[in-house]
């Protein structure tokens, strides 16, 4: 079977949480990018009030397999009450992009990874 692809994003309200978000699941091989993006405003409802706020979007690109493991990460560690994380199915793109999603979310065994 073929392998799938999936960009993950969520909103953060400070740059801080974004990148400590993007280095947790580049660290754990979860996602092989994240990118950054910001400051967006966003406007929305919440708690049956319209709110507005300055907020940065990451993006991540993973394999599907660790979609749902990626997600409840973010969940787990996100400051949102409840977390804009939402994954879309990358339907095509650069064969050589896609291989090296595959391979920078590969899990490796400890002792693995080359020295350099």
């Amino acid at each position: 079977m073929a392998e799938s692809y999936v960009q993950v994003s969520t909103t953060t309200d400070s740059r801080a949480e974004a990148g400590r978000l993007a280095e947790l699941v580049v660290e754990r091989r979860l996602a092989a990018c994240a990118q950054i993006l910001g400051p967006m405003h966003s406007t929305y409802r919440w708690k049956d009030a319209v709110e507005s706020a300055d907020e940065w979007l990451v993006l991540m690109k993973t394999v599907g397999r660790h979609t749902e493991t990626l997600m409840s990460l973010l969940k787990d560690e996100h400051g949102y009450e409840t977390p804009d994380i939402v994954a879309t199915p990358i339907l095509t793109g650069h064969p050589a992009y896609l291989r090296w999603i595959a391979e920078e979310t590969e899990q490796k065994g400890p002792g693995s990874e080359t020295q350099s």
